[in-house]
C-alpha cells in the first residue's frame, strides 16, 4: 500500500485517518479540500483542481484524502493502489462535525489558504452555506456512491477497505503500522 484515497462523508474522520496512515507508510498526506479551497473560500475551477491532483498524486508515494468525484472523477483512484472508505453512521459523522466546527471556530484555527470556519456555519437553515446542512444532506449519496464504486471495482483495481465503526479504523491501523 504506496498510493492511498481516502473517502468518506464529511465528519466520518478522513483526515484523522489519513495523517496516521501517511505517516504510518512515510507518505505524504495531501488534502483535496487545501487543493479546491483557495482564500476568501474561492472554489478552484474542476481543470485547476485536477491539475492540482495530478501533481499531488504525481509520486510513488500519498495519501489522499477527500472526494471531489465530482470535479475530478476517478483520477485520485485510478492512480491509488488502495481505496480505505469510512462510512461512518450519519449520527457519528454528524457528532464529529459539530465538535470538530465548535473547536476550529473557538480556536480560530487556519484551515486551508487562510480560510477559517465562521459561526455560520452552524447554521443548519443557511443551506449549502453551512457545514451542518451539508454533512446532513449529502451522507445518504456519499454513502450509496461508495458503496456502488466498491461493488462495481474491478479485480485489477484498487484494493477497497469498507470501516464502518472506530475499532474498524483502529485495526486498520494498526495493521499498517505493523506492515
Amino acid at each position: 500500500m504506496k498510493r492511498v484515497s481516502v473517502v468518506g462523508s464529511s465528519g466520518a474522520g478522513k483526515t484523522t485517518l489519513a495523517r496516521r496512515l501517511a505517516d504510518a507508510i512515510d507518505a505524504p498526506h495531501v488534502e483535496l479540500d487545501a487543493l479546491f479551497w483557495g482564500a476568501g473560500w474561492t472554489q478552484a475551477t474542476a481543470d485547476e483542481l485536477a491539475a492540482r491532483v495530478v501533481e499531488a498524486t504525481g509520486a510513488d508515494a500519498w495519501v489522499v484524502d477527500g472526494n471531489y468525484q465530482s470535479k475530478v472523477g476517478t483520477l485520485v483512484w485510478n492512480r491509488a493502489d488502495t481505496v480505505v472508505w469510512i462510512d461512518a453512521s450519519r449520527w457519528r459523522s454528524m457528532s464529529q462535525v459539530v465538535g470538530r466546527t465548535v473547536r476550529r471556530i473557538a480556536t480560530r484555527q487556519e484551515l486551508w489558504n487562510g480560510n477559517r470556519e465562521s459561526w455560520q456555519g452552524l447554521c443548519f437553515w443557511r443551506g449549502e452555506d453551512s457545514i451542518l446542512w451539508w454533512a446532513w444532506t449529502s451522507h445518504a449519496r456519499v454513502r450509496e456512491r461508495y458503496l456502488e464504486a466498491m461493488t462495481q471495482a474491478s479485480s485489477s483495481g484498487p484494493e477497497w477497505h469498507r470501516l464502518r465503526t472506530r475499532r474498524d479504523v483502529a485495526r486498520f491501523l494498526a495493521t499498517q503500522c505493523e506492515a
